[in-house]
This record gives C-alpha cells, sequence and structure tokens, in this order.
C-alpha cells in the first residue's frame, strides 16, 4: 500500500479550527448582508508541512546555515521567515559549500542534482514529497519497461524538471492542451501520461483528452498523480466560488496550485477572484457592490496570512465566516530519514510537530 511505502504518520487532529473573528454557521443568510465563505480545506498539506518542519528542525540540531536548494516551498513568507532562522537558499548546488548541509525542497530533484550534491561531499536531507516521489518512481517504473512518457505539467517547473529528470530520454513536458500535437511516440501501444501533482483536475484531463485524439492507445498512471490535498483545495473552492462575488486566495505567484484556485473560482463562478501573498496587497476598489467574499490559500500557505485576511475582511464589516468545508484532512508524513536518524541518534523528537509563532 502507498501509505505504508511512505510512512504515512495519520493523526486525528483536524486542521479546520474556526478563525476567532468568526460566526460559525452552515445555513444560507438573507441578502444584502456581508459574509465570508472560508474554504476549507485550505492552506498547509502534509508535504509540506514535512518540508517546512525538517527545515526547522535541522536549524535547532545542526544550527546554522542550512542550505536549501530553491524555495523550501513556494511561499514568499515562508522563506522569508526560514531566512531569519539561519536557512540559505541557492539556485543550484555548486553555490554550496563542500561538506555542508543541504536540504533538497518539496518538489524534488533530479538524478543528476543527487549526484552533483554527492560530489561536493554534501549532507543532505531529501524534504521532496512523498507523492512527488510515488510519481518519479513511477517514471522509473514505465522507463524500465521502455515506454515513452508524456508529463503533463508546466515547463520549467522545479517538480516537472525533477521528474522528467528521471528518465530524460523517456519523458516529453507536455505542457497544456495545445502541446498534444507536439507528442512524439515510437511505439502508441506503449504510451503513458503522467501529471504534475500541483494542476488543477480539470485542467490537466482536458489535456489528455487531446492527447488521446492522436493517441486513442494511450494508458493512464496506476493511481492519481494530482496530490489529495490539490484535489481537496480545488473541490472546496469550486463550491466557494460558486457562491462568491469576489474570492480571495492567499499564497504566491510562483506556486502553480495556489495560481489553479484563483482559475478554479472564476470557472465555478466567482465574479472576481484575486490572489495575494498578505492582506495588506487587498485592494478597495475589489469590493464595490460585494456582499460575499470566498476565501482559500494554496498548499503552502501558513494560516496566519489567512487570519490576516480574515481580519482586514472583518474591520470592513465582513466579519460574518462561513466556514464551507468539503473534506477532512488528517494525514501527516515521517520526517526525512536522513533527519529523523539524526534526532533519534540525540533522543530528540522525530515527530513532524514544530511550534510555530
Amino acid at each position: 500500500m502507498l501509505l505504508d511505502a511512505y510512512n504515512w504518520l495519520v493523526t486525528l487532529d483536524k486542521p479546520n479550527a474556526q478563525h476567532p473573528l468568526s460566526h460559525v454557521a452552515q445555513s444560507p443568510v438573507a441578502a444584502g448582508s456581508k459574509r465570508v465563505l472560508l474554504a476549507s480545506p485550505r492552506g498547509y498539506c502534509a508535504g509540506v508541512d514535512r518540508a517546512v518542519i525538517a527545515v526547522e528542525k535541522a536549524l535547532d540540531h545542526y544550527g546554522a546555515p542550512i542550505y536549501v536548494r530553491k524555495q523550501i516551498v513556494h511561499n514568499k513568507h515562508v522563506v522569508a521567515s526560514l531566512e531569519t532562522r539561519g536557512a540559505i537558499f541557492v539556485d543550484e548546488v555548486d553555490e554550496v559549500p563542500i561538506g555542508s548541509r543541504l536540504v533538497f525542497s518539496a518538489h524534488g530533484v533530479s538524478p543528476a542534482v543527487v549526484a552533483a550534491a554527492a560530489e561536493r561531499e554534501l549532507q543532505t536531507i531529501d524534504a521532496t514529497c512523498p507523492l512527488v516521489t510515488k510519481v518519479h518512481r513511477e517514471v522509473q517504473r514505465f522507463a524500465a519497461d521502455d515506454y515513452d512518457i508524456l508529463l503533463v505539467g508546466h515547463a520549467g517547473h522545479e517538480e516537472v524538471e525533477g521528474t522528467a529528470g528521471e528518465a530524460p530520454d523517456r519523458v516529453q513536458i507536455i505542457d497544456g492542451p495545445e502541446g498534444a500535437a507536439n507528442a512524439k511516440v515510437r511505439d502508441p501501444n506503449k504510451v503513458v501520461w503522467l501529471s504534475q501533482t500541483t494542476l488543477s483536475v480539470d485542467e490537466t484531463m482536458e489535456t489528455v483528452n487531446h492527447l488521446r485524439t492522436y493517441l486513442p492507445t494511450l494508458q493512464s498512471p496506476p493511481s492519481d498523480d494530482i496530490c489529495y490535498a490539490t484535489q481537496n483545495r480545488q473541490v472546496a473552492i469550486k463550491k466557494v466560488g460558486a457562491d462568491s462575488d469576489l474570492v480571495i486566495v492567499v499564497g504566491s505567484a510562483n506556486s502553480s496550485n495556489t495560481v489553479r484556485l484563483v482559475e478554479v473560482a472564476l470557472q465555478a463562478g466567482a465574479k472576481a477572484a484575486h490572489r495575494v501573498d498578505y492582506a495588506s496587497e487587498i485592494d478597495e476598489t475589489w469590493f464595490e457592490g460585494v456582499e460575499t467574499v470566498g476565501v482559500s490559500s494554496g498548499a503552502s500557505v501558513p494560516e496566519v496570512l489567512v487570519d490576516e485576511v480574515l481580519d482586514y475582511l472583518a474591520a470592513r464589516g465582513y466579519g460574518d465566516v462561513r466556514n464551507v468545508t468539503t473534506a477532512e484532512e488528517d494525514i501527516q508524513f515521517s520526517l526525512p530519514p536522513e533527519l529523523r536518524k539524526d534526532l533519534k541518534a540525540a533522543g530528540q523528537d522525530v515527530s513532524n510537530k514544530q511550534k510555530r509563532d
């Protein structure tokens, strides 16, 4: 089972606590009243939580500096917070001093990056999300069976680069439906599509349907590649967007799943939708004629940033916050084994829990 293979740790803690300013309600309210529809699930997924805590615990245990290849997760606030604690973010491993400690981000890396780190004698901690690792394993498996692999995803995205790097001679990146016609395969009976984990489900299937017009025997992945958290947040934002005049999604511009949430909200019927990193980026002109504001956040966004948006809205009369819950998430991933081993040897806590401000 996938759960056993990647050491999923299940907790009974539910990440849907009500905001202090919120009035819990599930029934409709009278027309003309201002309210907020707060999507749940939202914010941190298990893979992001694991990666961020891995850097935090590495800093606590080994001391600064801890180097991180690329952003540990795609969120401006998280990266800045870790930098203040002594994390140093680099683009490539050759920027890291020989023998230093390096964390691979949640988006994963190619074998070439792993090899480059080994050449520099770096002590690595692999914080790749286990669901991304699952797609890497699928690439390895299908490449070993001599398949052509069509990887649906955004060219240049770190996750896509790492996944394609597992078998660059077998993987073709299909960036949207318009790329379907460019797919070249050796044997139409030995071709499979895989996916970047953070795409929109609808967007992915549109691309796959286009591919099948050219390759009707195209095989599907053995299990869903789009992660549970991405799907859950999209389902929630669809429900919120359908009833909102305005949707605000908290998250950074380089976060694929955050950008998708804005698109999905509009497709679901929201009259307007905008992405912000911070509440200070909200534009007052967005609220003209707005009664219902939907709020959600990308999978790499700490809840404190959502709280700030809710405070902003409450100060402007949108104090009635109604949870729109479409799923409960109670999954946690264990810490990276390299870190867990060292923490255990030192008699320290190996759970993926960390006190945050």
